[in-house]
């Protein structure tokens, strides 16, 4: 996935209103990673994902290389592309959120703009701060990655 010869990745986080007929602003600098167009959905950790089109083909093409035989394949399969919208940048940056993908998020007034590198993140502000509170041991969580090998 490149972009002008390198890879996409979202960093940073942002607190942005979300208006009256569910439009959120998407940060400057995410805007250029989402010109082919771009995928809402429901997410771990209860937030909502934005997938650039070429993030969200890989995501597809690794859920369907899942054994369909597999319940826990097929409930994620399910999970996300079920709550998926296809979605485009108006004219000054701003994406609609569905309302469905809203009450899913518990998103009302304001969000939590994440990047996560190969996509973002919307989270409530309340909700982004708790789990973020959560991060903080940096030992805990370098305990976890050495699981993982990294």
């Amino acid at each position: 996935m490149g972009h002008g010869g390198g890879v996409l990745v979202f960093t940073g986080e942002y607190r942005h209103a979300i208006d009256g007929k569910g439009r959120v602003a998407v940060p400057a600098r995410f805007r250029a990673q989402l010109d082919e167009g771009a995928f809402v959905s429901r997410w771990l950790d209860n937030c909502l994902a934005i997938f650039p089109r070429a993030a969200w083909d890989d995501l597809a093409a690794r859920v369907a290389a899942l054994p369909t035989g597999n319940a826990t394949a097929r409930e994620f399969a399910r999970f996300l592309f079920g709550s998926a919208f296809e979605v485009e940048l108006d004219a000054q940056g701003r994406l609609l959120l569905p309302a469905t993908l809203r009450t899913w998020g518990q998103l009302d007034a304001e969000a939590m703009v994440v990047g996560a590198r190969d996509h973002a993140e919307i989270w409530t502000p309340k909700r982004w701060d708790t789990y973020r509170g959560g991060m903080e041991s940096s030992d805990a969580l370098a305990a976890q990655l050495e699981e993982l090998g990294f």
